[in-house]
């Protein structure tokens, strides 16, 4: 008999932590490695949060606090969302947890009985499907291809709606093609789940303020005919650089929001002290650097975009948001590297960049899609310059 669990045998590990792990351990061994693989900005957490932090140390904060957040976080959370979203809560329709991933989790387990099942459209960001499966749901994936910008087709998406069905997941701006849906988009998306009020929404928007050229957020929440079916998950990670602060929030109805704080009391029990503090500052403080970043951000993915694009067997969409790209690789299948391997999938393709030419990249399998590779952007200009370049060289050295 087998001391591991069977639902741990359904999933499997983090491609994106393994690729981002891989390259770490290649540099330790005195390689020469990009790593392009990590959703983690460059830019450090702003002095501001980090005073806040150091405050809350000083001043003894350093207990325990209530399970699913401070008050004082709480408070500062629906602020947010009535400042940028319109949107009205109250603290109890709020929990706060360990990151974004955590409180996801924490929502799988606390609703999803066996057999349940979940829209997941792909390409997804890598744990949603395996969140639903340690939890006892079934994913079920919702192709949306690369001619429909990556983004959920309505018609298909009512298809895939049955008396299963509890959830769909809604992730935009899009880990990893960086795919953002408009107001228009969402209302047609709306439109269907209108028609079916068992399913649930859980609307991923942890890369809200990473947009460009003035595009205009819109999360499904602000429908208000939905609103109660509705978990809106946010956090600081992304927007004010604290993905190892470990902060992650959603709003919802109150009867999933007590069932999450549920789960939490009996797994992590608090976010840290220090942590949430830091975060009360992150999202009561200026806001000024959110959009010089994403400026900066936005220079990155036109070079990268640029760059990708002039190379033979590579084609790349600009996307509106996050710092991914998520270029098709399907022109270099059938090739071979100088080696003589033949690259027969996405898999062979980033594999043998890393080996060949020390650049880390993330298979578009790992993301339900295959045939295409991730790129993140969230690094300097100067190792993009030298990545693309390496990429160029691999790519013309195949035959």
């Amino acid at each position: 008999m087998s001391i591991i669990s069977d639902s741990l045998k359904k999933i499997k590990p983090s491609p994106t932590i393994a690729v981002t792990q891989k390259a770490r351990e290649l540099k330790a061994a005195g390689k020469d490695v990009i790593g392009l693989g990590a959703g983690e900005p460059d830019f450090d957490t702003p002095d501001n949060i980090k005073q806040a932090a150091i405050k809350a140390i000083n001043d003894g904060d350093t207990k325990y606090t209530a399970v699913d957040g401070t008050a004082a976080l709480k408070d500062a959370i629906v602020k947010k969302f009535k400042r940028e979203n319109n949107l009205d809560y109250t603290t109890d329709q709020i929990t706060v947890g360990a990151g974004g991933k955590h409180v996801i989790y924490n929502a799988m387990m606390a609703t999803l009985n066996e057999g349940d099942e979940v829209i997941v459209p792909a390409p997804y960001w890598v744990s949603y499907p395996d969140m639903v499966l340690l939890a006892g749901g079934t994913p079920i994936i919702l192709e949306c291809n690369e001619k429909q910008g990556f983004k959920i087709n309505p018609v298909e998406l009512e298809k895939s709606i049955t008396p299963k069905t509890k959830w769909i997941i809604l992730n935009s701006p899009s880990n990893p093609t960086g795919a953002c849906y408009t107001e228009g988009d969402i209302k047609e998306i709306a439109n269907i789940l209108a028609k079916h009020p068992h399913v649930h929404i859980l609307s991923d928007d942890i890369y809200e303020h990473v947009t460009y050229e003035g595009f205009k957020f819109f999360t499904i929440a602000q429908i208000d005919s939905l609103k109660e079916r509705v978990l809106t998950m946010n956090g600081v990670s992304k927007a004010y650089s604290m993905t190892g602060w470990r902060i992650g929030y959603a709003a919802g109805p109150k009867e999933i929001i007590k069932a999450i704080a549920k789960i939490q009391s009996q797994s992590t029990t608090n976010p840290s002290s220090i942590s949430q503090a830091a975060a009360v500052e992150a999202l009561n403080g200026t806001q000024d650097f959110i959009k010089e970043r994403a400026i900066s951000f936005q220079e990155r993915r036109n070079f990268v975009v640029k760059a990708l694009n002039e190379i033979d067997g590579i084609e790349c969409l600009n996307p509106d948001g996050a710092f991914y790209v998520f270029p098709s690789c399907k022109g270099l299948m059938g090739k071979k590297d100088t080696s003589g391997k033949e690259l027969k999938t996405d898999t062979d393709f980033v594999q043998s960049l890393l080996e060949n030419s020390g650049v880390a990249v993330v298979q578009g399998s790992a993301f339900g899609l295959e045939g295409f590779f991730r790129i993140s952007y969230a690094t300097s200009m100067e190792n993009l310059k030298k990545a693309l370049e390496k990429i160029s060289t691999f790519c013309k050295s195949l035959n």
